[in-house]
Protein backbone atom coordinates (compact mmCIF):
# COMPACT_ATOMS: atom_id res chain seq x y z
CA UNK A 1 0.00 0.00 0.00
CA UNK A 2 1.38 3.44 -0.94
CA UNK A 3 1.96 6.15 1.65
CA UNK A 4 -0.91 8.20 0.19
CA UNK A 5 -3.31 5.24 0.27
CA UNK A 6 -2.26 4.48 3.84
CA UNK A 7 -3.00 8.09 4.83
CA UNK A 8 -6.46 7.79 3.32
CA UNK A 9 -7.17 4.58 5.23
CA UNK A 10 -6.39 6.11 8.62
CA UNK A 11 -8.32 9.33 8.14
CA UNK A 12 -11.64 9.73 9.92
CA UNK A 13 -14.48 12.09 9.03
CA UNK A 14 -14.91 15.34 10.93
CA UNK A 15 -16.65 14.88 14.26
CA UNK A 16 -18.53 18.16 14.22
CA UNK A 17 -20.65 19.98 11.66
CA UNK A 18 -19.21 22.86 9.67
CA UNK A 19 -19.87 26.14 11.47
CA UNK A 20 -21.16 29.05 9.41
CA UNK A 21 -21.78 32.76 9.91
CA UNK A 22 -24.24 34.28 7.42
CA UNK A 23 -24.12 38.03 6.71
CA UNK A 24 -26.76 39.73 4.58
CA UNK A 25 -28.85 42.88 4.99
CA UNK A 26 -32.04 41.42 3.44
CA UNK A 27 -34.00 39.73 6.27
CA UNK A 28 -36.00 37.37 4.04
CA UNK A 29 -32.93 36.17 2.16
CA UNK A 30 -30.95 35.88 5.38
CA UNK A 31 -33.69 33.80 7.02
CA UNK A 32 -34.11 31.52 4.01
CA UNK A 33 -30.36 30.95 3.71
CA UNK A 34 -30.04 30.18 7.41
CA UNK A 35 -32.86 27.60 7.14
CA UNK A 36 -31.35 25.96 4.03
CA UNK A 37 -27.91 25.63 5.59
CA UNK A 38 -29.27 24.32 8.89
CA UNK A 39 -31.51 21.81 7.10
CA UNK A 40 -28.44 20.52 5.26
CA UNK A 41 -26.67 19.76 8.55
CA UNK A 42 -24.47 22.84 8.73
CA UNK A 43 -24.28 24.74 12.02
CA UNK A 44 -25.22 28.41 11.61
CA UNK A 45 -23.59 29.89 14.70
CA UNK A 46 -24.56 33.52 14.03
CA UNK A 47 -26.05 35.94 11.52
CA UNK A 48 -25.35 39.61 10.83
CA UNK A 49 -27.03 42.37 8.83
CA UNK A 50 -24.24 44.93 8.49
CA UNK A 51 -20.48 45.05 8.07
CA UNK A 52 -19.36 45.99 11.60
CA UNK A 53 -21.62 43.35 13.17
CA UNK A 54 -20.21 40.77 10.77
CA UNK A 55 -16.65 41.56 11.86
CA UNK A 56 -17.55 41.43 15.57
CA UNK A 57 -19.46 38.15 15.30
CA UNK A 58 -16.85 36.49 13.10
CA UNK A 59 -14.14 37.31 15.63
CA UNK A 60 -16.35 36.10 18.49
CA UNK A 61 -17.47 32.81 16.91
CA UNK A 62 -14.55 32.06 14.53
CA UNK A 63 -16.72 30.04 12.13
CA UNK A 64 -15.33 27.67 9.52
CA UNK A 65 -17.08 29.64 6.76
CA UNK A 66 -18.44 33.16 6.47
CA UNK A 67 -21.13 33.47 3.79
CA UNK A 68 -20.89 37.16 3.00
CA UNK A 69 -23.02 39.56 1.00
CA UNK A 70 -20.88 42.09 -0.81
CA UNK A 71 -23.05 45.19 -0.32
CA UNK A 72 -23.48 45.34 3.45
CA UNK A 73 -24.33 48.63 5.20
CA UNK A 74 -21.51 50.56 6.89
CA UNK A 75 -18.72 48.23 5.72
CA UNK A 76 -18.54 46.59 2.30
CA UNK A 77 -17.85 42.91 1.88
CA UNK A 78 -14.28 43.44 0.65
CA UNK A 79 -13.62 45.67 3.67
CA UNK A 80 -14.98 42.93 5.95
CA UNK A 81 -12.59 40.47 4.29
CA UNK A 82 -9.62 42.70 5.01
CA UNK A 83 -10.75 43.24 8.61
CA UNK A 84 -10.82 39.46 9.15
CA UNK A 85 -7.48 38.77 7.49
CA UNK A 86 -5.98 37.15 10.62
CA UNK A 87 -8.82 34.69 11.15
CA UNK A 88 -8.69 31.13 9.76
CA UNK A 89 -12.32 31.56 8.64
CA UNK A 90 -12.82 30.99 4.91
CA UNK A 91 -15.04 33.51 3.15
CA UNK A 92 -17.56 32.74 0.43
CA UNK A 93 -19.06 35.82 -1.20
CA UNK A 94 -22.74 35.38 -2.07
CA UNK A 95 -23.81 38.47 -3.99
CA UNK A 96 -26.36 39.69 -6.49
CA UNK A 97 -23.49 41.26 -8.43
CA UNK A 98 -21.36 39.37 -10.91
CA UNK A 99 -19.49 42.47 -12.03
CA UNK A 100 -15.79 42.03 -12.72
CA UNK A 101 -14.75 44.86 -10.39
CA UNK A 102 -16.76 43.42 -7.48
CA UNK A 103 -15.43 39.91 -7.98
CA UNK A 104 -11.79 40.97 -8.18
CA UNK A 105 -12.07 43.36 -5.22
CA UNK A 106 -13.47 40.59 -3.03
CA UNK A 107 -10.90 37.97 -4.04
CA UNK A 108 -7.97 40.35 -3.69
CA UNK A 109 -9.26 41.23 -0.20
CA UNK A 110 -9.12 37.58 0.86
CA UNK A 111 -12.40 35.90 -0.12
CA UNK A 112 -12.00 32.24 -1.05
CA UNK A 113 -14.81 32.06 -3.61
CA UNK A 114 -17.63 34.00 -5.23
CA UNK A 115 -21.15 32.84 -6.00
CA UNK A 116 -24.03 34.88 -7.39
CA UNK A 117 -27.40 34.70 -5.64
CA UNK A 118 -29.11 33.19 -8.67
CA UNK A 119 -27.50 29.85 -7.68
CA UNK A 120 -29.89 27.12 -6.53
CA UNK A 121 -30.07 26.46 -2.78
CA UNK A 122 -28.41 23.06 -3.30
CA UNK A 123 -25.52 24.75 -5.13
CA UNK A 124 -25.09 27.23 -2.28
CA UNK A 125 -25.03 24.45 0.33
CA UNK A 126 -22.43 22.49 -1.64
CA UNK A 127 -20.40 25.68 -2.18
CA UNK A 128 -20.31 26.26 1.59
CA UNK A 129 -19.15 22.68 2.17
CA UNK A 130 -16.49 22.99 -0.54
CA UNK A 131 -15.31 26.30 0.92
CA UNK A 132 -14.96 24.65 4.34
CA UNK A 133 -12.75 22.01 2.70
CA UNK A 134 -10.51 24.75 1.35
CA UNK A 135 -11.74 24.72 -2.24
CA UNK A 136 -12.24 27.88 -4.27
CA UNK A 137 -15.83 27.97 -5.54
CA UNK A 138 -16.92 30.32 -8.30
CA UNK A 139 -20.03 30.88 -10.37
CA UNK A 140 -19.21 29.47 -13.85
CA UNK A 141 -17.13 31.98 -15.81
CA UNK A 142 -15.74 33.83 -12.81
CA UNK A 143 -12.84 31.47 -12.05
CA UNK A 144 -11.24 32.26 -15.41
CA UNK A 145 -11.62 35.96 -14.72
CA UNK A 146 -9.79 35.65 -11.40
CA UNK A 147 -7.01 33.48 -12.81
CA UNK A 148 -6.55 35.92 -15.67
CA UNK A 149 -6.23 38.85 -13.29
CA UNK A 150 -3.72 37.06 -11.08
CA UNK A 151 -1.68 36.16 -14.16
CA UNK A 152 -1.72 39.79 -15.30
CA UNK A 153 -0.60 40.95 -11.83
CA UNK A 154 2.22 38.39 -11.80
CA UNK A 155 3.39 39.54 -15.22
CA UNK A 156 3.50 43.14 -14.03
CA UNK A 157 5.28 42.36 -10.77
CA UNK A 158 7.99 39.96 -11.99
CA UNK A 159 10.15 39.85 -15.13
CA UNK A 160 9.67 36.65 -17.12
CA UNK A 161 13.22 35.43 -16.51
CA UNK A 162 12.85 35.94 -12.76
CA UNK A 163 9.67 33.89 -12.65
CA UNK A 164 11.39 31.16 -14.63
CA UNK A 165 14.31 31.07 -12.19
CA UNK A 166 11.95 30.86 -9.21
CA UNK A 167 9.85 28.13 -10.75
CA UNK A 168 11.77 25.21 -9.27
CA UNK A 169 12.77 26.98 -6.04
CA UNK A 170 10.15 25.89 -3.54
CA UNK A 171 12.32 23.87 -1.16
CA UNK A 172 9.61 23.65 1.50
CA UNK A 173 7.43 21.46 -0.74
CA UNK A 174 7.67 17.85 -1.84
CA UNK A 175 7.53 16.96 -5.53
CA UNK A 176 3.94 15.76 -5.10
CA UNK A 177 2.91 18.98 -3.35
CA UNK A 178 4.41 21.01 -6.20
CA UNK A 179 2.55 18.80 -8.68
CA UNK A 180 -0.75 19.43 -6.87
CA UNK A 181 0.03 23.15 -6.57
CA UNK A 182 0.64 23.32 -10.33
CA UNK A 183 -2.84 21.87 -10.99
CA UNK A 184 -4.45 24.13 -8.38
CA UNK A 185 -2.98 27.10 -10.27
CA UNK A 186 -4.72 26.04 -13.48
CA UNK A 187 -8.12 26.37 -11.77
CA UNK A 188 -8.82 22.63 -11.50
CA UNK A 189 -11.13 21.47 -8.71
CA UNK A 190 -9.95 18.98 -6.09
CA UNK A 191 -12.04 16.28 -7.78
CA UNK A 192 -10.39 17.00 -11.13
CA UNK A 193 -6.92 16.99 -9.57
CA UNK A 194 -7.66 13.67 -7.86
CA UNK A 195 -8.69 12.15 -11.19
CA UNK A 196 -5.64 13.58 -12.98
CA UNK A 197 -3.17 12.20 -10.42
CA UNK A 198 -5.13 9.00 -9.65
CA UNK A 199 -5.32 9.72 -5.94
CA UNK A 200 -8.25 10.34 -3.63
CA UNK A 201 -10.06 13.63 -3.11
CA UNK A 202 -9.01 13.54 0.56
CA UNK A 203 -5.35 13.11 -0.37
CA UNK A 204 -5.55 16.20 -2.58
CA UNK A 205 -7.03 18.12 0.36
CA UNK A 206 -4.19 16.93 2.59
CA UNK A 207 -1.54 18.05 0.10
CA UNK A 208 -3.17 21.48 -0.22
CA UNK A 209 -3.46 21.88 3.56
CA UNK A 210 0.19 20.84 4.04
CA UNK A 211 1.25 23.33 1.36
CA UNK A 212 -0.74 26.12 2.98
CA UNK A 213 0.95 25.41 6.29
CA UNK A 214 4.45 25.23 4.85
CA UNK A 215 4.03 28.48 2.91
CA UNK A 216 2.24 30.24 5.81
CA UNK A 217 -0.82 30.96 3.70
CA UNK A 218 -4.50 30.91 4.63
CA UNK A 219 -6.48 29.84 1.58
CA UNK A 220 -6.43 28.47 -1.94
CA UNK A 221 -6.62 31.93 -3.51
CA UNK A 222 -3.27 32.84 -1.93
CA UNK A 223 -1.83 29.58 -3.26
CA UNK A 224 -3.01 30.39 -6.78
CA UNK A 225 -1.37 33.81 -6.66
CA UNK A 226 1.85 32.25 -5.33
CA UNK A 227 1.88 29.58 -8.05
CA UNK A 228 1.12 31.98 -10.90
CA UNK A 229 3.89 34.32 -9.74
CA UNK A 230 6.27 31.40 -10.29
CA UNK A 231 4.88 30.34 -13.64
CA UNK A 232 3.38 27.12 -12.27
CA UNK A 233 0.08 27.56 -14.09
CA UNK A 234 1.79 26.70 -17.39
CA UNK A 235 2.60 23.08 -18.34
CA UNK A 236 6.02 21.69 -17.52
CA UNK A 237 8.38 21.61 -20.49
Amino acid sequence: MSQEQSADATESPAQRPTTVLVADDHPLWLGALERDLSAAGLSVVATAADGPATVRRAKATRPDVLVLDLNLPDLRGDEVCRALGDLPTRILILSASGEQADVLAAIKAGATGYLVKSAHPEEIVEAVRATARGEAVFTPGLAGLVLGEFTRMADEDSPEEEASDDRAKIPELTDREIEVLRLVATGMSYKEIAAELVISHRTVQNHVQNTLGKLHMHNRVELVRFAIARGLETPES
